[in-house]
């Protein structure tokens, strides 16, 4: 799985220092791991310290954009609004919006409203109105490395029913953020948050999850928020992924608008709500990159 690398050797991370000072420690934990029949990282998933360096200051232009949207939002918005700001937002910071173009999908931001899970395309039909609950899911390429992140906007007056949802949604998020720690699984971070929406009388999307990031969009490994705790992928450190649990007022089902391709709804009709933080996983615990 790992080449065999001299403990003088340069280490294969390329911080420039010596194997023995560096990784060997590291690879002897993932191999100790994966003998024991863990799922374990790949080199490919560990970012170097320049890539995290990079990914930090893609992830500020991610944040200034949604805290730019946040002072902005209102009710009679078209959602064509708030990608048009995006776009201007992003690209006068000199970024790059991630989604445009990105597998066909041809907006700048994904706005997600009420009934609609995730990835809803901007359009000047769409308008906001009072009492909806969105989700402004922004991500970021700057000098070629990815930052994500989403929060939900409440408009106007919203019902308390669905202001408990966006808050047990951020609850989730952040009780799953809390599991994040080198050497622990990616299933802690799950079964914390899955317990968290059940507690609440709520389900998780099973279908849909977090990612990997950071070189491109979407990389390994994916991220359900389903699994049981001490299962799925040993979280290692350099790890970036993402912690985007989407919570269902209702049953968990979903399905894709079969016209656009793009746009999942919940089958009941009932709401949803999402947020979504980008974390690294460090040497003692987490850092989170964009929120």
């Amino acid at each position: 799985m790992f080449n065999k690398l001299g403990r003088n050797d340069m280490c294969w991370c390329k911080s420039n220092k010596k194997y023995k000072l560096c990784h060997e420690s590291f690879d002897s934990k993932i191999v100790a791991a994966k003998r024991q029949g863990h799922i374990v990282p790949s080199h490919k998933m560990i970012k170097t310290p320049q890539q995290i360096e990079g990914m930090r200051e893609s992830s500020k232009i991610n944040v200034a954009v949604l805290d730019y949207i946040g002072e902005n939002i209102k009710v009679g918005m078209s959602t064509e609004e708030i990608d048009k700001m995006v776009y201007e937002k992003t690209t006068q910071m000199g970024g790059i919006p991630a989604p445009l173009n990105y597998e066909g999908y041809p907006k700048s931001v994904c706005v997600s409203i009420n009934e609609v899970v995730c990835h809803g395309i901007p359009s000047k039909e769409t308008i906001l109105k009072e009492g909806d609950i969105v989700n402004v899911d922004v991500s970021t390429i700057l000098n070629g490395l990815f930052s994500d992140s989403s929060r939900m906007y409440c408009i106007g007056e919203v019902s308390e029913e669905k202001k408990k949802l966006v808050n047990v949604a951020k609850e989730c998020m952040y009780l799953g953020l809390e599991q994040v720690k080198p050497w622990g699984f990616l299933g802690d971070v799950a079964q914390a948050i899955n317990d968290h929406a059940q507690a609440n009388g709520y389900t998780v999307v099973r279908e849909i999850g977090g990612h990997a990031i950071g070189l491109e969009f979407h990389e390994e490994p994916w991220v359900s928020y389903v699994i049981p705790k001490n299962t799925g992928m040993m979280m290692a450190p350099g790890m970036v992924f993402t912690i985007e649990p989407m919570i269902n007022m209702g049953k968990s089902d979903v399905y894709v608008d079969e016209e656009d391709e793009w746009t999942v709804y919940t089958k009941d009709g009932k709401p949803s709500a999402q947020w979504e933080i980008m974390v690294l996983v460090t040497e003692n615990g987490y850092e989170v990159l964009a929120d």
